[in-house]
């Protein structure tokens, strides 16, 4: 028998049948691009440019105020001098990703 036959919670009404998955998963090749493919396109979409030298920073430079965010693997370091900004951002990231917060 198929070990795939044999996951609970998973019926095959047609043998040789597959399930597509939607989303890349925690620990597959492609789970690192598709996150970060997920997580440039949320920051594009608020206002954040990315740089042209460094494809893992992203600027904002909006009100008179410079905001740089920088990717790192799963890691994101935040700095800027708008503090209203700086928080914008915070809660933005921790609503579409759940994020832990560590500040120095």
């Amino acid at each position: 028998m198929y070990a795939w036959l044999l996951i609970p919670g998973l019926t095959s009404i047609q043998p040789r049948q597959v399930c597509k998955l939607k989303k890349a998963l925690y620990g597959l090749k492609q789970a690192n691009k598709e996150w970060f493919a997920k997580l440039s396109s949320f920051l594009l979409s608020v206002g954040y440019t990315r740089s042209m030298n460094d494809h893992s920073l992203f600027i904002n430079s909006s009100k008179g105020f410079f905001t740089t965010l920088l990717v790192y693997v799963d890691d994101i370091i935040l700095a800027g001098k708008d503090k209203e900004e700086i928080e914008r951002i915070k809660q933005a990231l921790n609503q579409t990703f759940k994020i832990r917060i560590l500040e120095i």
